[in-house]
């Protein structure tokens, strides 16, 4: 049996049954390509399968490993559901990982203010775009949203009035976040107002100078050029405001399973990791509840 030619049929079912976004079934097609060009075409047994898992080993780090493992074995999965394959070799295969913890990069709270203070003190106000650029960098530190899903917010998704932003998240996922600054929704009000037209032809919130969509790329290269002309040496891109939004808010006292639906996470384990990073507010825990606060210690006398 062939099952390599069963990818497309798989591809189509993750796109018309399961609703995933076009970027995970590009990746799934990729993990799939790369795994049957090692193990072959055919129907290959346990051995090969794992001789292809310790080949990604060799390979790449843990995290792409899971990954890229993970798309195989639910191909499987789905041969197996409809009755493709009547032996799922995955059954027999175990798997583990031992992934490096990756902290999240976040911008210090100072170099948020430098940049907001440059884009505000050098703005024109005449200038539209001005408008544009701060109403996005005002939007992903007010929201916590991933790059592609504010490139993509539509006009409708928008209330100007109570602030409310319906975004589209991983896998179809939507969610609402609360816009609550006013300055920040009064700076969109006016956005909107210097592009309506466009907006509205376009269908999409951002637009670039054409009356597109404004792309992620774009909200990169202008995130750099702004914190180039502030004079921030650090490399500070879209999804560190978003690491930002989520650590600030835990350091504040904030619930991660309150914090845990405004970014769209699908489990409060994936929120966790940013109570790691939340430093200030374990240093203020260690400052006032540490045991030794309370132990009678011989210390060095000052010289």
């Amino acid at each position: 049996m062939n099952l390599r030619k069963k990818i497309k049929t798989y591809l189509e079912y993750c796109q018309f049954r399961k609703e995933l976004n076009l970027k995970t079934i590009a990746a799934y097609e990729i993990d799939l390509k790369q795994f049957f060009d090692f193990v072959g075409s055919g129907a290959p047994e346990k051995p090969k399968i794992e001789a292809y898992i310790t080949h990604l080993h060799k390979k790449y780090k843990q995290k792409t490993v899971k990954r890229k493992t993970a798309s195989v074995k639910a191909f499987y999965a789905f041969l197996e559901e409809e009755e493709i394959i009547s032996d799922n070799p995955f059954r027999k295969i175990r798997v583990r990982f031992k992934e490096t913890l990756v902290l999240p990069r976040i911008i210090p709270r100072k170099e948020i203010e430098t940049l907001l203070n440059y884009m505000y003190t050098h703005k024109q106000s005449a200038d539209k775009f001005w408008q544009r650029d701060i109403a996005i960098v005002e939007t992903l530190f007010a929201t916590g949203a991933r790059v592609y899903e504010i490139s993509n917010i539509r006009r409708e998704c928008v209330d100007l009035s109570g602030g409310l932003v319906r975004i589209m998240g991983k896998g179809g996922r939507e969610r609402y976040v609360q816009i609550v600054q006013q300055p920040v929704l009064e700076l969109l009000r006016k956005y909107y107002a210097a592009n309506e037209k466009a907006i509205r032809d376009s269908g999409y919130f951002f637009v670039n100078r054409d009356g597109k969509r404004y792309t992620e790329q774009s909200v990169r290269l202008m995130i750099k050029k702004y914190c180039r002309r502030a004079g921030i040496e650090r490399n500070i891109t879209p999804h560190m405001f978003r690491h930002s939004f989520a650590t600030y808010l835990v350091e504040a006292g904030a619930d991660i399973s309150c914090v845990s639906p405004l970014l769209g996470h699908s489990s409060i384990k994936t929120t966790q990791i940013y109570v790691h990073v939340a430093s200030k507010m374990q240093a203020e825990i260690l400052r006032s509840m540490h045991p030794r606060n309370n132990m009678n210690i011989a210390e060095l006398a000052a010289e």
